[in-house]
């Protein structure tokens, strides 16, 4: 699964041809042993992320939204697509 980017121990990445299950643009992120898919929107569609990653996570997902939406999309069509730069 391609890393889009990794900061603060919270690793960011997307699948291609990953829009059948959520049916929502979404990223799936680890940190530690915890995992989750979290729409571009901020909302968390499955798995778990302690309160503060989730809103590190959220932070950063508003931050970076045009961005995203772009790899989403070449993401889905399984066009190999680039990274963001982290949290700071």
């Amino acid at each position: 699964m391609p890393e889009i980017s990794r900061f603060y121990g919270i690793i960011v990445s997307m699948r291609f041809f990953d829009d059948g299950k959520h049916h929502k643009p979404h990223v799936h992120v680890k940190y530690g042993s915890c995992k989750a898919s979290i729409s571009l929107d901020g909302e968390l569609l499955s798995g778990q992320l302690p309160d503060k990653q989730l809103r590190m996570v959220s932070g950063w997902l508003a931050i970076h939204e045009e961005e995203l939406y772009t790899l989403w999309k070449d993401a889905i069509r399984g066009v190999p697509f680039g990274t963001i730069e982290p949290l700071k």
